[in-house]
């Protein structure tokens, strides 16, 4: 009876986050306490510990005269899912021209805080085995993809999202320390891709390039991966271009940009 009874509290708490959400949503400006308890028929010590916990995860926030409003972790979340709605569908033909073009495999992901997901994995008829799986993730720092969407931050962005993370050596390659990360995603906001060269996975190289979105910052990106031996650094620039069109390519389809392919 307790356990039903704790579930039909929670589902409770649950529904009348969402209508306070819809409250704040619904207003023309910024809501005090006193009017989002009145519109929910709460009392005000049980609206203001639910708008504390939406505070704290930054789904809300507090305009200058201490009144609330929405957050913009909520414009986050809607940019990252009108970006990854159509994303995957856009992309796979893109993907597909791509990998009969190198003859590599070649990953779409998005950049979830520390991590990297990937949406899409498209291998050519060769193919040395990689760890990667569609919906597994890997850490940010020491991927190319990972790389190429952080290095569309602001270097103090960059140095904060460093700072914040578990840093772990895969192999010997792998770079560890925050200078040498800092300075890596620096080259790879110069260059315009991003290199994994055995740092994530012995005996696999790996290029990425990331996916603007319209406002400049890279949620999304695209790799090819293979072994040192296929991608050469004679290739090398045949294989940046291909992934550059194919970025600037899903970019237009995605509506996302005019640059000139």
């Amino acid at each position: 009876m307790q356990d039903s009874e704790s579930q039909a509290y929670k589902l409770q708490a649950l529904d009348r986050t969402f209508a306070l959400l819809d409250a704040l949503a619904r207003s023309n400006e910024p809501q005090s306490l006193a009017e989002i308890a009145a519109s929910l028929k709460l009392h005000k010590s049980t609206a203001h510990r639910f708008l504390m916990v939406l505070e704290r995860h930054r789904i809300i926030e507090r305009s200058s005269r201490g009144r609330f409003r929405l957050g913009l972790r909520l414009f986050d979340y809607g940019s990252r899912a009108l970006e990854q709605h159509d994303l995957r569908e856009i992309a796979a033909p893109h993907l597909r021209k791509l990998v009969d073009e190198v003859g590599e495999t070649a990953h779409l992901s998005i950049l979830d805080h520390d991590h990297i997901v990937y949406l899409d994995k498209i291998e050519p008829a060769r193919s040395i085995r990689m760890i990667s799986r569609i919906g597994s993730t890997s850490p940010a720092y020491c991927t190319a993809s990972g790389r190429s969407m952080l290095a569309t931050l602001a270097p103090e962005l960059r140095e904060k999202q460093l700072k914040r993370i578990k840093v772990e050596r895969f192999t010997e390659k792998t770079k560890v320390t925050l200078e040498d990360l800092m300075k890596e995603l620096e080259r790879t906001r110069r260059r315009g891709y991003g290199i994994d060269d055995g740092e994530r996975e012995d005996g696999v190289r790996c290029l990425g390039v990331a996916i603007f979105a319209p406002d400049g910052v890279s949620r999304s990106a695209i790799s090819v991966s293979g072994p040192p031996f296929r991608i050469t650094k004679q290739k090398l620039p045949a294989i940046v271009s291909s992934l550059q069109l194919c970025a600037r390519a899903i970019e237009r389809d995605m509506g996302y940009s005019q640059r000139e392919l």
